[in-house]
């Protein structure tokens, strides 16, 4: 094979995998409870990733039971895995500021974006969770399983009417 076609062949295995993962980020048809922007590889609105519930529903979400420093009791909670979600907007960076809807801001680093570690709620005890009770989203750390999440670092990053996550420092 000829070099130039090499390279051409060699460009195009690079740069195909990134077209096919943009292209598999939808666009929302409902109301976007959370906009995704930054140092991110896969958007679908100019230079943003945009979530209705519907799509963030569909994203293989967690369930876990945990006790809450907000919260009496045990409380169910279900979302995507702040991991899972930094992947599917290729999420390119050390940490990300998550904003709430009243602009609270909070850093989470990328060492928090772990199999087991945070979800983006947006169930408690099965039902969706209005703003009035911290909703529609909630950055909520397994704190029971894990001992090192009962912190006042943990806590302080368990921001709730989450509606914005900027990648990058």
């Amino acid at each position: 094979m000829a070099p130039s076609l090499i390279r051409a062949a060699t460009f195009a295995a690079i740069l195909l995998p990134q077209a096919v993962s943009a292209a598999d980020l939808p666009s929302p048809t409902g109301d976007v409870v959370l906009t995704v922007s930054g140092e991110i590889a896969n958007t679908n609105a100019g230079d943003t990733a945009q979530f209705d519930m519907a799509m963030l529903e569909t994203m293989d979400p967690l369930t876990f039971e945990t006790e809450t420093i907000w919260t009496e009791g045990v409380q169910s909670f279900t979302g995507v895995p702040l991991i899972r979600l930094m992947e599917a907007v290729g999420a390119d960076a050390d940490g990300l500021s998550a904003t709430a809807i009243n602009d609270y801001a909070v850093k989470i680093p990328r060492e928090d974006w772990v199999e087991g570690g945070p979800i983006v709620a947006f169930l408690q005890n099965g039902e969706p969770m209005s703003v009035r009770d911290k909703g529609p989203l909630w950055v909520v750390y397994p704190y029971d399983e894990v001992a090192e999440y009962q912190s006042e670092v943990t806590y302080s990053r368990s921001i709730w009417q989450l509606d914005r996550i900027a990648v990058g420092d």
